[in-house]
């Protein structure tokens, strides 16, 4: 069995198997009595990777949480395979879609291995107990992610990149198509976070669904097939990142003055290069 054979194990199981599709109908929701997503309708794209953009408090973790059904709505539903997902099953979603929380934390002394493995645990039931298959895709989790090596390290000993693989490798362990990662370079150097974006490439390039959330503007252009972009609670532009980006929805949605430019990496996709006051001619030198 080949690494990627063995990730996409489950629920990938012949070539007639679908990614999962997910979206929102009309949803609101919040935290208590306030509201922060309002009336919201999206659809993620398959196969793609797919970046919530928007300023602090805007609701982009919200609707992350919102689709991972961790918060539930207080109108309208959550569409994962054409069903409610209120409707579904704890251990099949579990065993459909892979969150990544902000900074998560590890029990104090737990592996590598042993964290990942726990990505198994919604395929265990009281007549299928731990495997060879599990084993193997535990394996190829950490192969793929390069953490093979930290297996019996202690994960609070690594450091921010490492853990940021490692709790990815956990997802892919899950054996699903549909990754939830809510800002997965939060904390991370530029070095760092371009290798967990490459990693989150990667996994996109084997057919996997992933959405993000993301500060870094300009990497999630890079990184992004489709782009949402949020204010106060609400969708204001989605679409390939040269359909969404432009000097207009900057400073309309961020307030952020900017220069887009074609990317000098990347081309055919935006850059967006921000205006400040200082050395840019609007104050003396």
């Amino acid at each position: 069995m080949t690494t990627t054979d063995a990730l996409r194990k489950e629920p990938f199981d012949g070539a007639t198997a679908a990614p999962s599709r997910l979206g929102a109908r009309g949803v609101s929701s919040g935290y208590g009595h306030t509201t922060i997503l309002n009336d919201l309708d999206l659809d993620i794209p398959t196969g793609v990777v797919t970046t919530i953009i928007g300023p602090n408090g805007c609701g982009k973790s919200t609707l992350l949480r919102t689709l991972a059904r961790l918060i539930k709505p207080t109108s309208g539903h959550v569409v994962l395979d054409g069903a409610d997902i209120a409707k579904l099953k704890s251990k099949q979603i579990a065993t459909t879609m892979g969150l990544l929380p902000q900074s998560p934390v590890a029990p104090e002394g737990l592996t590598v291995g042993d964290l990942v493995a726990r990505g198994r645990h919604p395929h265990q039931t009281w007549l299928r107990q731990w495997s060879s298959d599990d084993a193997e895709v535990v394996d190829a989790a950490l192969e793929q992610t390069g953490v093979r090596d930290l297996a019996d390290r202690p994960v609070d000993s690594l450091s921010g990149g490492q853990r940021q693989r490692v709790w990815i490798s956990m997802t892919l362990a899950q054996g699903t198509d549909l990754l939830l990662l809510d800002e997965p370079t939060t904390y991370l150097d530029l070095s760092h976070a371009l290798d967990v974006l490459d990693l989150v490439d990667e996994l996109s390039g084997q057919g996997r669904t992933v959405v993000m959330v993301l500060h870094d503007l300009n990497l999630a252009i890079r990184y992004s097939d489709h782009i949402i972009a949020m204010r106060d609670g609400a969708v204001v532009a989605q679409g390939t990142p040269a359909e969404v980006i432009s000097e207009e929805m900057l400073l309309e949605t961020f307030g952020l003055r900017s220069t887009v430019i074609d990317d000098p990496v990347a081309p055919g996709r935006p850059c967006i290069v921000p205006i400040g006051a200082r050395r840019t001619g609007d104050s003396a030198s």
